[in-house]
């Protein structure tokens, strides 16, 4: 049966007919332009500007020149366009979340879980600049010398940010670099430009002087000449990707052509984990919000679940319930961002089907009229010689798994290429964080689904997850480079 999703109502996005870029603090249209198309309806919205190598130059020329003036700023006077940005998200965020759910058809909830992280980055990130961009007083060793460590900005870093989360992901990819007193050169999906172009405007209506923030899109098919010749460019200095591990791995590697670091936020295999003292119902309802939230569009998503034997029949029930309350529930149905989204999932269903893996829910639906829609789906009976066993599918699908033991467990959970996040579901708290410190992951969630991020802890990955880290005293930090001065007194 064909979803129609709750949507009536929606107040225009107010986004241009022709989504600019914004260099030098001014917008910019192109000449070449391509159309964006709404996973909603299924039907072109606006066309965007096409940055070309040589915007891209004028990109970084400004960053080049807004830099030096930028990075002498006092922390106070950056705080208070990050806390003005952050007002004006709360005051946009109608138009904000309007214009989310129209480009990529998300839930209410999703579009609201984005402007709000948004804004509460923005004002952690103001009011730990005081306290976090400081230096050291080390003691050298020699008599009559003394030292002082500085940290200093890097200089024009390039950003790179996907179009799941856009608000949220879009923003920590530049507001970190330009809050420790770099400019930023930021590259936004072509598949969401009009959440980020709302992220150009904001900073621009906050205050932000002309130059610190540039914004590029460009199609996929010119994304590699332009991203890899930014890359290159001697300006740029550090660089800054959230995507998927195979796209990082090259991004990685052209970076490490001219020695420059990178910060990498990649893929996941994430595991929920379910011991048998656990609330059931709790554990139920989190691992499909964590597997179905954004249609499980998220580099965290909970692809596996892995239930002790002991509990197996209670849970599948209460995790069946969970997803037949999900869907009726939901005010979108599960949307993916292309229909190569759709296909990828259905032949990841098919072929564990097809080697005795059991569908539990979900499936295609013949009435179905949209191309980008598709049933969430729950597997049980996976193993390894299953593709959905080591590969992410980024969609709304999850598989159930048995275990006897914790020690299985844990053997389970780690037996993946990537390391971004974990859920761990126990009424023994002291037994979950023994548990934690054994997973091969960047963060581990007692008793709580696997996708989390807010401002105040540390994000990012272990193995093919990536390194670095956003967010906190930890985002800053990693956009600064320390500078030891010694003197003789």
């Amino acid at each position: 049966m064909s979803f129609s999703p709750k949507l009536a109502g929606l107040s225009p996005s107010r986004v241009p007919r022709q989504v600019p870029l914004w260099i030098n603090g001014t917008t910019r249209t192109t000449a070449k332009a391509f159309p964006v198309r709404s996973t909603l309806t299924e039907k072109t919205i606006y066309q965007c500007s096409n940055a070309s190598v040589a915007d891209a130059d004028d990109a970084l020329a400004s960053a080049v020149m807004a830099f030096p003036l930028w990075a002498q700023t006092k922390p106070a006077a950056r705080r208070d366009v990050f806390l003005t940005a952050a007002d004006l998200v709360d005051k946009r965020r109608e138009r904000l979340e309007n214009t989310l759910r129209e480009e990529l058809g998300t839930s209410a909830e999703f579009a609201r879980m984005n402007t709000a992280t948004a804004a509460e980055m923005l004002r952690d990130a103001g009011g730990r600049l005081a306290h976090t961009l400081t230096g050291q007083i080390p003691h050298p060793q020699k008599a009559g010398q003394s030292a002082l460590l500085y940290r200093a900005p890097y200089g024009v870093v390039l950003g790179i940010a996907p179009w799941n989360a856009p608000y949220l992901l879009g923003v920590r990819a530049c507001l970190y670099p330009i809050a420790a007193g770099n400019t930023c050169l930021l590259k936004g999906s072509e598949l969401s430009p009009g959440c980020f172009h709302h992220i150009g405007e904001i900073f621009h209506d906050a205050g932000l002087p002309a130059g610190v923030l540039n914004l590029l899109y460009t199609t996929r098919a010119d994304s590699a000449v332009v991203t890899n010749h930014l890359i290159r460019a001697h300006p740029v200095r550090k660089v800054n990707f959230t995507g998927s591990s195979a796209v990082g791995a090259l991004v990685a590697a052209e970076a490490a052509k001219s020695l420059k670091p990178a910060l990498m936020e990649l893929g996941g295999k994430t595991s929920a984990i379910i011991l048998e003292d656990a609330d059931i119902r709790l554990a139920a309802r989190e691992c499909i919000k964590g597997a179905f939230i954004n249609s499980g569009q998220a580099c965290m998503s909970t692809e596996r679940i892995l239930v002790a034997r002991k509990i197996l029949g209670p849970f599948r029930r209460a995790l069946l319930e969970e997803v037949a309350r999900w869907k009726s529930a939901a005010d979108t149905p599960c949307i993916l961002i292309q229909q190569a989204a759709v296909a990828r999932n259905q032949r990841l269903a098919q072929d564990a089907v097809s080697k005795g893996a059991s569908l539990l829910s979900g499936g295609p639906d013949s009435s179905e009229k949209f191309q980008l829609r598709l049933q969430p789906m729950v597997l049980e009976g996976v193993d390894k010689r299953m593709d959905i066993y080591y590969e992410e599918s980024f969609g709304p699908l999850v598989s159930l798994y048995t275990v006897d033991t914790e020690e299985e467990a844990v053997v389970l959970a780690n037996d993946t290429e990537y390391g971004l996040s974990c859920s761990l579901f126990t009424a023994d708290l002291a037994k979950g964080l023994r548990l934690a410190r054994r997973i091969d992951s960047g963060a581990i969630h007692i008793n709580s689904m696997s996708v989390h991020d807010e401002a105040a802890l540390p994000h990012g990955g272990q193995k093919s997850s990536g390194w670095g880290r956003f967010n906190g005293e930890w985002g800053l930090h990693e956009f600064l480079q320390s500078k030891t001065v010694t003197y003789l007194d």
